[in-house]
């Protein structure tokens, strides 16, 4: 059995305002190095225990990892930034 630590959570938000989250049986270094080519793919597949599910990337806005990727280094990289305020959809003043 894996550790949890060999587990990265991926959450995607998509166009239309809805989200969806996933654990990814890679750790999160591994999938740093993935990343960018898997987002310049016209679809991600991932297979489930009881279905498989295809990620278009194109419909895909957003997306949040849980453990953080401090390996993330170069221009347009902040690090040590920290969320003011949650994010809204259709917010109505």
């Amino acid at each position: 059995m894996q550790s949890q630590a060999a587990f990265t959570e991926i959450t995607f938000y998509y166009i239309n305002g809805e989200t969806e989250s996933f654990d990814i049986p890679v750790s999160s270094e591994t999938f740093a190095q993935q990343l960018p080519d898997l987002l310049s793919q016209p679809y991600i597949t991932l297979h489930l225990f009881d279905q498989t599910v295809i990620v278009f990337t194109a419909q895909i806005i957003k997306v949040e990892l849980k453990p953080p990727i401090p390996e993330f280094q170069g221009q347009g990289v902040f690090s040590e930034s920290q969320r003011v305020t949650a994010l809204t959809r259709g917010a109505k003043v």
